[in-house]
C-alpha cells in the first residue's frame, strides 16, 4: 500500500508540475512600420501598450513584436514561418498589406502571401486576428475598393478574426499623424492600443 500511494504521489507531482511553472502564451505581432514605431519611442508603440494593459488586466501574455517598417507581405512571407518557430506564439496578429498598397502592387500577389502565413500559423495553432488597412483615394477606385475587400474577403474564407482598419480611431484627425502624414504621434498611440484590444479579446478568452 505505501508503495502504491508513493508511487501515485509522484504521478500527481509529473502532472501537476509543469503547469505551476508554464511558459506565459506568446502574443506575436507581425507587421510593418504602423506596429514597429516608426519614428517614436518603442515604449510609447501600441504594442508595448498593449503588452502593459494586458499585464495591468492580469492576463498572462509575452509580447513578441516582429514588425518591420517598409515590410511587405512577400517580405513577411519569406520570414514568417521562422518566426513562427522561434516565438511558438498562440496569438498572432498579421498586420501586413498597406506597404503592398502604397506600392501599387498586384492584390492578387497580397492576398496569396496573407493566405499562406494564416495557413502556417494555423499549422502551429495559432489564433489570429487579421488586420486590414485603406488607401487613399489617389490610386483609383478600383484598386483602393478592392485593396480594402481583400482583407474582408480573406478573413472570412480562412475563417480567421478581423480587425478592417488599423487606423480607423484617428484616421480623420490630421493632428493624429507624424509630418510625412503616414505615421501616427506617440499622442495616437493609445487609441490605436485600444482599438485593436477591442478586436483581440475575443480570441484571449
Amino acid at each position: 500500500m505505501s508503495f502504491l500511494f508513493k508511487r501515485l504521489s509522484i504521478v500527481l507531482l509529473c502532472w501537476f508540475a509543469p503547469s505551476a511553472h508554464a511558459t506565459p502564451p506568446t502574443l506575436l505581432v507581425f507587421g510593418d512600420s504602423l506596429s514597429a514605431g516608426y519614428g517614436i519611442a518603442r515604449e510609447q508603440s501600441w504594442p508595448v501598450l498593449l503588452e502593459r494593459r494586458l499585464h495591468e488586466e492580469g492576463k498572462a501574455l509575452t509580447m513578441a513584436n516582429a514588425s518591420i517598417s517598409g515590410e511587405t507581405t512577400a517580405g513577411g512571407r519569406a520570414r514568417f514561418e521562422r518566426v513562427l518557430r522561434q516565438t511558438k506564439p498562440a496569438i498572432v496578429i498579421l498586420a501586413l498589406g498597406a506597404n503592398d498598397g502604397l506600392r501599387g502592387l498586384p492584390l492578387a500577389a497580397m492576398r496569396d502571401n496573407l493566405a499562406t502565413m494564416i495557413g502556417q500559423a494555423k499549422r502551429q495553432r495559432a489564433k489570429i486576428l487579421l488586420v486590414g488597412m485603406r488607401l487613399p483615394p489617389n490610386y483609383g477606385e478600383q484598386y483602393t475598393r478592392e485593396f480594402t475587400a481583400s482583407f474582408r474577403i480573406l478573413a472570412r474564407r480562412e475563417k480567421v478574426a478581423l480587425l478592417p482598419f488599423l487606423l480607423e480611431p484617428i484616421a480623420l484627425d490630421a493632428n493624429a499623424f507624424q509630418a510625412d502624414g503616414l505615421h501616427p504621434t506617440a499622442e495616437a498611440q493609445p487609441r490605436l492600443m485600444q482599438h485593436m484590444l477591442d478586436a483581440l479579446s475575443p480570441l484571449l478568452r
